[in-house]
């Protein structure tokens, strides 16, 4: 038990609890951005969800497809394929007890390059900002299995 208080109490730990945090409530918010851009053009995709639309006829009217919003959810799609492996290799990474400035950077860098990738979507930014962003967090999450593989390797 006393590992796991010495673990929470490691500034490595700490520090990955908090930029895990910052993206999680990054992709968190992606819903409500969604919901806001359906709103706001009256794009729905379920007919339930037009209960307050008027009749029928009208509602199914409301039943489409709208690039924002689509480019919206693509973004939120595209966090939930990073962040989550970022959050479980992290989690990882901090177990191995990697030098708190590398650790930093790891974290700094993914959480940067999240941010910019979802400005570069959203906005839109030209390419190849968008990937570039995306290659910088690709990159982190992999460098960082690396070194828990390369420290925990139990094959």
């Amino acid at each position: 038990m006393g590992e796991v208080v010495h673990m929470i109490d490691s500034e490595v730990f700490l520090a990955f609890s908090t930029y895990a945090t910052i993206v999680i409530l990054k992709m968190m918010l992606m819903g409500p951005i969604t919901s806001y851009h359906r709103l706001t053009k009256k794009v729905f995709s379920n007919m339930e969800d037009t209960a307050l639309g008027g009749p029928a006829e009208d509602r199914k009217k409301l039943i489409r497809v709208d690039p924002d919003v689509e480019r919206v959810r693509r973004c939120h799609q595209n966090d939930l394929e990073n962040i989550i492996p970022f959050v479980v290799i992290g989690l990882l990474y901090a177990l191995t007890g990697p030098d708190l400035s590398t650790a930093l950077l790891h974290f700094r860098f993914f959480v940067g390059s999240r941010c910019l990738h979802t400005v570069a979507y959203l906005l839109p930014l030209p390419q190849p900002s968008r990937a570039l962003a995306w290659m910088v967090g690709m990159v982190t999450t992999f460098s960082m299995a690396y070194r828990v593989l390369t420290t925990a390797l139990f094959l």
